[in-house]
């Protein structure tokens, strides 16, 4: 799907963010050359000057384009989408990219304030009370549930940057103590998006319910 040679993306990112793996995800189905510099966020490098002025808000990921600095990961992805992709990945028609776009705002709000924040909780030992969070993942699982349950996938009918937003936050939220078992459509579509080409997991972490 790559629409011509460059020279590789650069991704400042961390290997265990859920962020990191969508937008690294995408690049390797798109064919997409790209390098990663790891950012080590349990040192708070993305805190420090250098990160900084690539990202004002210090998060990952951040990609360097050929000159063109672009951050927050579903920015990221609707620009490489519709740089190096066609239309089967961010379709160009009105009404299906509304239908995307919604779905990246689910990833941007509670799929973040739910299954990403338990997750980061347990990982990084905060001691935060991971409770409510784990209250907005079930409610968020199961609208989602229920959705896949008449839908193949999130937006459109087929795959697009909108089910590579919400995978890997899903895919690992049990990992912030939230079960899955309770969502079959959900634990189906996550084994279709693992069988598209140029898919690959991002590691596990060994905590919540995944602990040893």
């Amino acid at each position: 799907m790559n629409k011509h040679a460059i020279q590789p993306v650069i991704v400042h990112g961390y290997a265990l963010s859920g962020h990191t793996h969508r937008v690294e995800v995408l690049l390797q189905m798109l064919a997409v050359p790209y390098e990663r510099v790891a950012v080590d966020l349990p040192s708070a490098a993305h805190k420090q000057p250098a990160h900084m002025a690539l990202h004002p808000f210090g998060q990952v990921p951040v990609i360097e384009d050929d000159g063109v600095v672009v951050w927050d990961s579903s920015a990221i992805m609707v620009y490489l989408a519709s740089k190096y992709g066609d239309d089967s990945l961010l379709p160009s028609d009105v009404v299906s990219r509304a239908e995307v776009q919604r779905w990246l705002a689910v990833a941007a709000g509670p799929m973040v304030n739910g299954p990403a924040q338990a997750r980061r909780n347990l990982m990084f030992k905060t001691g935060a009370d991971i409770a409510p969070m784990q209250a907005i993942a079930h409610a968020l699982f199961k609208v989602m549930n229920a959705h896949l349950g008449v839908h193949t996938y999130l937006a459109v009918g087929r795959l697009t940057i909108a089910d590579l937003a919400a995978y890997t936050y899903v895919a690992h939220a049990p990992e912030g103590g939230i079960a899955l078992d309770a969502y079959a459509n959900l634990r189906a579509w996550l084994a279709r998006v693992e069988a598209a080409p140029g898919f690959f997991p991002m590691r596990g972490s060994a905590v919540g319910l995944c602990a040893a």
